[in-house]
């Protein structure tokens, strides 16, 4: 038990009593029951906080109690970011319910300024919650305040939170067993914790053992399907290395591969770096060059750090001091390949701070024009991570750089001119009261058709207009986003499962399959035209914001659409299909080539006979060893093998249309075929 000490005197004009923190739970004897300012003066806890309710996994080995309680409904604000805790790293927790039966409320991590803490929550008067600060990053004693308020303005939207007992504390939502259905997924060092969602609604509990990553995603989580098997498979950035783990050719085991190098892991991103048809991943080096691991054709990945011939000849954020923290992957240009932005975020006087742009020169290589003149994105404003979306539906991708610190400056709004040029519409764009923090990923939460962005326990909702309505309340944390109750409205999962309640608008969501491209078609720029809403865009994108993984199905929200004028893909391999007539309320599959004619999608270098064919395929083939893939029209690989003669059986097979994917020293022809 430690002695609290009061700091403030309330402009009400009288003290409150000081309030001491207790051990665990069980033990706390005195509730908070009003504003005041108080200290922790030593970790000595013996009770973990359970379940997290923060971000940043669970290295804590001890914890501080208190409850707070009041007469009166209050809008409450526990902060840390106080001056004389400068440099210091706090992360709080605040509970519902009862010691033993606790329930997270709130949690946060880093929204402060540098590392440390802000969290608000609407306090029902006579209602117990329970505040916990942990020692996960840092021992050290520091102060902190409570303050309470009328609530901020009830936002258009809401949200249910939902306890899942799931193990692990690295959060993803992503498919994980090739249903179409987003899964929740989360991390401990030697198994992988899975919640299936079931098409009937709920989750199937699945824990997947592995051999103890060397390396677990204490810094961010992706996942991408790196062999063309159909699974997803996931890489770990921790915080000395790189660990993948290799999902088998069913999704139900992980082969855990782990390099050597020293990796001071920030953001991670599977992109298809040198668009080979093979997806390729990235990851972020605090203070070196960035890394990245170039696809071999067959899932194999080889490692290479800055300018390389046989990676990337420019290299991709070479910064010798690093600082490079949140990337994102987005065609800026729309000259339908796909470039990088680095969110910065070091302190001192070096260029490591300054933020980058890296043009994709569709050569192999990439130019960093973020400083170029007019360009506008090499600033130095602290982010972790940016949010890119067309904000203002005029056909190209803007971003969102939010500040986790006001040491350099302050949020930005970047509007895309079309150009290759961007302004700051800050002053515009109703931002100025944006929270600062690490977590900023573009979602259209209210399915408008105008995409918001989920901002540090924040919802910044687009106002059609060029701005935003910043809500602090009712919204859930940063957490990794998805539809996952299969209701077209997108939800967030971070420890405890925030379900999106929705509204009356309409949404689509675009699963994209990949056979020439990658197979998650990530790096794919999707459209959807509507009659009222004109057209949206998106880019299929693996890793987003600064830690979390979100779904890899695009959501479009559409409003008071009722219909879908046309919907179009640019797809990685330069194949562009159009789809028309989908109806809205559904997910669509779509596969790459499959809206083309057999005759059209056939390569000229690469030919399948007979087709249609009612047993077996010829082709034409050196006899040099290569693989071949059967896949079905949804995307599902139905077989793959090596190749031993020039022709195939596929008499198994129930009639219908399917996709033979031909792979030989790293290169993938691909055409339809029908079974009949």
């Amino acid at each position: 038990m430690k002695k609290i000490t009061l700091l403030v005197i309330l402009a009400l004009g009288h003290f409150m009593n000081a309030q001491e923190s207790a051990n665990s739970c069980v033990e706390i004897l005195d509730y908070i029951t009003g504003a005041g300012s108080f200290s922790v003066q030593d970790f000595n806890g013996t009770e973990i906080p359970t379940p997290v309710c923060a971000s940043g996994g669970n290295n804590a080995t001890s914890g501080e109690w208190y409850a707070y309680q009041s007469n009166t409904d209050y809008y409450v604000t526990i902060s840390s970011d106080l001056t004389q805790n400068s440099g210091l790293d706090t992360r709080v927790h605040v509970f519902t319910g009862s010691c033993g039966n606790l329930t997270c409320l709130v949690g946060d991590d880093d929204s402060g300024s540098g590392y440390l803490t802000v969290a608000s929550f609407n306090a029902v008067a006579g209602n117990t919650y329970y505040i916990a600060w942990d020692n996960n990053w840092d021992s050290s004693a520091f102060d902190w305040q409570l303050t309470q308020g009328d609530p901020p303005p009830t936002p258009p939207f809401s949200f249910t939170n939902t306890t899942v007992g799931i193990n692990g504390t690295d959060r993803a939502v992503v498919d994980m067993n090739n249903d179409q259905l987003d899964d929740l997924v989360s991390i401990n060092s030697d198994e992988i914790n899975i919640f299936y969602q079931l098409t009937e609604g709920g989750f199937n509990q699945v824990s997947i053992p592995t051999t103890t990553a060397d390396y677990t995603p204490s810094w961010s989580l992706a996942a991408g399907d790196i062999d063309h098997n159909g699974y997803n498979d996931l890489l770990y950035g921790g915080g000395s290395g790189v660990t993948f783990m290799k999902a088998n050719d069913d999704g139900t085991a992980y082969e855990e591969i782990s390099g050597s190098e020293y990796v001071f892991s920030q953001r991670s991103n599977f992109v298809d770096i040198n668009n080979d048809g093979h997806l390729d991943a990235f990851v972020c080096h605090d203070v070196e060059p960035n890394v990245y691991y170039i696809n071999d054709g067959f899932g194999n990945l080889t490692f290479y750090q800055g300018p390389n011939e046989s990676g990337v000849p420019s290299g991709i954020g070479n910064h010798p001091s690093g600082g490079h923290y949140g990337t994102v992957w987005i065609d800026y240009d729309n000259d339908r390949d796909i470039d990088l932005f680095i969110a910065k975020c070091r302190g001192g006087s070096g260029t490591e701070k300054i933020n980058e742009l890296w043009r994709n020169d569709s050569n192999g290589s990439f130019t960093e024009v973020g400083a170029q003149p007019n360009v506008n994105m090499a600033d130095e404003v602290q982010t972790w991570s940016s949010a890119w979306a067309d904000f203002d539906n005029d056909g190209d991708m803007d971003a969102y750089i939010g500040a986790s610190s006001t040491a350099n400056g302050t949020h930005k709004l970047m509007r895309n001119n079309g150009d290759g040029t961007f302004d700051d519409i800050f002053q515009s764009a109703n931002i100025s009261n944006a929270p600062l923090g690490i977590e900023n990923a573009p979602a259209d939460f209210d399915n408008d058709g105008f995409v918001d962005i989920l901002s540090n326990g924040s919802i910044l909702l687009n106002d059609q207009q060029g701005g935003f309505e910043v809500y602090t309340t009712g919204t859930p944390p940063s957490g990794a986003i998805g539809d996952l109750n299969n209701d077209g409205f997108l939800d967030v999962f971070n420890g405890s499962l925030y379900l999106n309640d929705g509204n009356e608008n309409n949404w689509v969501k675009i699963h994209t399959v990949g056979i020439q491209s990658n197979s998650n078609g990530i790096g794919a720029r999707v459209e959807v035209t509507t009659p009222l809403l004109g057209t949206q865009i998106r880019d299929v994108r693996s890793g987003e914001g600064f830690r979390f993984m979100s779904s890899l199905t695009t959501h479009f929200g559409l409003g008071m659409d009722t219909s879908i004028s046309e919907v179009t893909i640019y797809w990685p391999s330069g194949i562009v299909d159009v789809f028309s007539n989908l109806e809205v309320g559904q997910t669509h599959i779509l596969v790459e080539g499959s809206s083309l004619g057999i005759e059209t999608y056939t390569l000229k270098s690469f030919i399948l006979y007979p087709n249609p064919t009612t047993d077996e395929l010829n082709f034409n083939w050196d006899g040099s060893p290569a693989l071949y893939a059967i896949y079905d029209i949804s995307g599902k690989k139905i077989v793959q093998t090596m190749l031993h003669e020039a022709k195939v059986s596929v008499r198994h097979l129930a009639n219908g249309t399917y996709i033979f994917q031909f792979k030989q020293n790293g290169v993938i022809k691909t055409q339809s075929f029908i079974k009949q």
